[in-house]
Formats: structure tokens, sequence, C-alpha cells
């Protein structure tokens, strides 16, 4: 979701010949050991979305291991990017030093543009679970696949909002100048002129010190509404800051701004902001509960965006091991993964020929009193 950096990764031929032959495991007495990496921010920033992240996959690794399901063993790999493009190829490097037979993530878009080419090059599936900057899958990172519905989808659901929602007219578009802000909003720019909406587009810079001057900017517009693309760190306090500007529009926010960090940094300026998810709430859904009382019990916090769909990637990887039978290697692995139709919780995966997920359901949410409420599918909203 940030700017590419221009860095090769030089993959050391020993490791390289490793893990393209596949021996991204280790001979034990109770039979194979396999690594699998997550990539994305814990530390930084952003720590708390790498966070949600990780503890749904740790949370399936940890299941898997102690069941009696499975003739190997599943060993996790941290690989920090910090979300930062570059962080991530040293992240990449780690992940390809450790022999892992596949990697969760990147779970941002600028670094899952840096490093993809990486994975592809070491022949290591990297499967996304929350980058959804759309040109991910035109670029031909041959082992890239988006576990995930893109932006293009997200923005889509935005203008659908306020089209069917709303009385808007006229909508600004802010984007905070990273790969994932300007991606989301070029296409919520777009689809509103699609569905007869004008919009304004303005930009305020990622951790920009003070967020005045770009709320009223926005306030000066007279819009009935606004789409902030971009992340809680900075969401929080532009929040602030328009409602200090007087700005009473409809506001709407996407997938790096749904999390409780968000409404801790804003405030009471928090309530009344819509956020937009390719996830589901898995506290809300029956399919998910179930999950949701593991994890709570386990890291003594409710899981957050991308929670159980990180939990869901992990344990698709997990079945598509088990079901090569012995013979694992990167490469059968990820042939395995491109032919995959897996039914996770959350919902069923499946990809197409360019490593694009083929389920582009978008869900509502709305801040309430303070908490993050689970409002249901885009689709399924008519009216106020």
């Amino acid at each position: 979701m940030l700017n590419k950096t221009i860095v090769r990764l030089a993959v050391p031929l020993a490791v390289g010949a490793l893990v393209l032959t596949g021996c991204g495991s280790d001979s034990g007495g109770d039979g194979d050991t396999y690594k699998i990496a997550f990539q994305g921010p814990l530390s930084g920033e952003n720590v708390q979305l790498g966070e949600n992240m990780e503890n749904g996959i740790k949370l399936a690794i940890d299941e898997a291991n102690a069941s009696d399901d499975y003739d190997f063993t599943i060993e996790y790999v941290p690989a920090d990017d910090q979300g930062q493009p570059d962080k991530a190829t040293a992240a990449a490097q780690k992940a390809i030093d450790e022999e892992v037979i596949a990697v969760i993530g990147p779970a941002f878009s600028g670094p899952a543009d840096t490093a993809a080419e990486f994975y592809a090059d070491a022949g290591i599936p990297a499967v996304t679970s929350s980058a959804t900057r759309p040109d991910l899958t035109t670029k031909g990172y041959e082992s890239f696949l988006r576990a995930v519905p893109n932006d293009s989808a997200q923005g889509a659901g935005m203008a659908k909002y306020f089209k069917d929602n709303t009385d808007a007219k006229k909508v600004v578009v802010v984007d905070d100048k990273t790969d994932y802000g300007v991606g989301l909003a070029d296409v919520a720019e777009k689809a509103l002129k699609d569905a007869g909406i004008e919009p304004i587009r303005q930009s305020a810079p990622q951790k920009t010190p003070d967020y005045s001057a770009a709320a009223k900017k926005v306030a000066n517009t007279k819009a009935d509404g606004m789409i902030y693309a971009g992340y809680y760190e900075d969401a929080g306090p532009f929040a602030k800051k328009l409602d200090e500007a007087g700005f009473d529009g409809v506001k709407v926010s996407g997938d790096g701004s749904n999390d409780m960090q968000f409404v801790k940094l804003a405030g009471d300026s928090a309530n009344g902001w819509k956020l937009t998810c390719p996830c589901t709430d898995p506290t809300q859904e029956d399919a998910t509960k179930k999950f949701a009382e593991n994890y709570e019990k386990e890291y003594n916090q409710a899981p957050g965006t991308y929670s159980a769909e990180s939990y869901d990637v992990a344990n698709m990887i997990i079945s598509e091991i088990a079901g090569l039978k012995g013979d694992v290697s990167n490469e059968a692995l990820l042939e395995s993964l491109k032919k995959v139709k897996y039914q996770g919780l959350t919902k069923e995966f499946s990809f197409d020929d360019k490593g694009e997920f083929t389920n582009q359901t978008i869900y509502m949410y709305e801040v309430k009193d303070s908490k993050i409420e689970y409002v249901g599918n885009i689709d399924e909203l008519t009216g106020e």
C-alpha cells in the first residue's frame, strides 16, 4: 500500500536452490516440518493491522499442530516489514532464508509490490489476505495470489453506498499519497462519476503534522460527503480536524481505517464514520463465532480486521500441503493453490488465471458510541 522502492533482492544461490526444489521442510521424528511465514507490519505505526492477521495465522497453526489431522508440523516465521516498501526486501529475504514453504502476505500493497517478484524468483507461493491495490495481479508475479477482493470492488462499494443510501450530489475523495490510498481513491473517484455523483479529488499526505488545512479544504467544498483513502494512524487526527472545520457530510473510509485504533485516535469524532472492508465481522457471523471465541480466549481481545480471513488462508495452505500427500515442494504447493476451491469460515477461496480472488463482496461498518458496529453486505443495503 506504499510506494515501491527500486531494489533487487539478491537471493543466495544455495538458498534459492533449496526453495526451488521444495526443501522448505525439515525431517523430524514425528514427520516433516513446514514453515509458513507472515510478512506484514509487526512493528511501526500500523502494527495493530499486522497483529490482527498474525494472531489469526498463529491460531490456525497452533490448532493444526495440536490436532491429529496431519502427519507433519507447521512452524510459524514472522517477517516484519513495518508496512513499508523499503523494509519489504529484508522481510522477504528473511522468509526466503528460512526456506519457507509459503508466505501469507505481504499484508500491504506497497510491500507486496516490492516483495512479490522475489518470492516469484524463489518459487515461493505468496498469498495475501489484505493487499488490495488492483494492479498487483497484473504485473506478472507468478507466485502471487490475492485472497481478498481488490480496491476496484471496495471503491465501487463506497460509490454504491453513496448512491443507494444517501442524497449526495458531490463527494470529496481524499487520498493519503500512499500506494494504497491513491489506488483506492482512483477507483472510488471513477465509481462516483459512473454513479452520477460529482467527485472532488484532494490529497492529505500520510504523516501530515497538522491536518487543519486539509480539513478546511474539505469543508470549503460544501460537499455532501467524503471518502478518505488511508490508514487509521492518519484518519484519527484528520477526523478531529474535520469536526473542528465544521464538515458535516457523510464520512466514509476503507479497510485501512477499519480498526479500533482509529476510534481511539479520533475520539468522539469517529462517531458516524462509515468504514468499508472486504472482511466480515467474525463476532457476528454464525460461521465464525467459534473462531472469534477461540481467538479472544487465546489473545484476550476480539479478532480485528482480516483476523478471520488470515486464519482461513493459513488453514487453506495447511490443507493443500496435506493434499500433496508428502510430495511437498514450493512448486507443487503453488500449483495446488492456483486451482484451489477451499471453503473457509469467511468465504470460499479460489483464484482466476492471474491469481485474482474470485469473490468480490464488500462489507460496511459504522462507528457508533465509540464502537465499530457491523452493518452488512453493501450490496444488500438499501436506504438509511
